[in-house]
């Protein structure tokens, strides 16, 4: 029998990280680690070796640990982060430092989750960071990078409420049926398909660079379940 992958989760504390957490009981063939700066409160039954250090030391750590695959779900908002530069300074500067120790590292597959709508000349500041955070992500030139955007998560956030996704969850289930051709990628996702896509991201073997939006993810999320499925098969 191979060795499991290593996959490490960078950003544990939001709603993908917390998703992928609460999937590591039942996962075949990963051996998931969790790299955070403050302590988290693990769901029963979870699987995962958690490295508590500040974000300057995570270089070295990464180096230390040596996965297979790192799966970036680190991220904050303008209000959370107090002011743009602080946010730039989390959604751009600190994953472009784990991305670089990744590549150091010999990682080969490197998952970011970022957003439907980044772009590196938007107006929007928001969509102009979570842009040029790709941009430079692909210029590192890493064996293999899967960027996920995803748009409005459903799913349940843990001491993190926010009025205008919560409505937008509510009313998502409609908005999503007129949603076609183009704007398909504006449809909402369960926070589930995403974290299964990072992690059916995180075991592809061919190497590149791939821009996964929502019909990308949703068959990203089934081919993962199918090898699962495969592997927990007896015999």
């Amino acid at each position: 029998m191979s060795e499991p992958l290593r996959v490490l989760l960078v950003g544990a504390t939001g709603l993908i990280g917390r998703t992928i957490i609460a999937r590591s009981p039942s996962l075949a063939g990963i051996t998931l680690q969790g790299l955070a700066r403050r302590e988290i409160p693990f769901p029963p039954g979870t699987r995962m070796e958690l490295v508590l250090a500040e974000s300057d030391q995570w270089p070295g750590i990464i180096t230390q640990l040596q996965p297979h695959a790192v799966i970036s779900a680190l991220g904050t908002t303008h209000k959370k982060a107090g002011s743009s530069d602080a946010f730039r300074a989390v959604d751009h500067d600190l994953v472009l430092e784990v991305g670089k120790a990744a590549k150091a590292a010999g990682v080969t597959n490197f998952v970011q989750v970022s957003t439907v709508g980044a772009d590196p000349y938007a107006k929007n500041n928001y969509m102009r960071v979570k842009g040029e955070t790709e941009k430079d992500l692909k210029a590192l030139k890493l064996h293999r990078l899967d960027i996920l955007r995803p748009s409005l998560l459903r799913g349940r956030r843990q001491n993190d409420f926010r009025f205008l996704e919560k409505m937008g969850q509510v009313l998502a289930p409609v908005g999503d049926l007129f949603l076609h051709g183009s704007r398909e990628k504006y449809r909402s996702i369960r926070a589930t398909t995403v974290a299964d896509a990072a992690l059916g991201a995180a075991t592809m073997k061919a190497g590149g660079q791939f821009v996964h939006e929502h019909d990308g993810l949703v068959r990203l999320a089934r081919e993962f379940e199918h090898h699962q499925a495969a592997l927990k098969a007896p015999g």
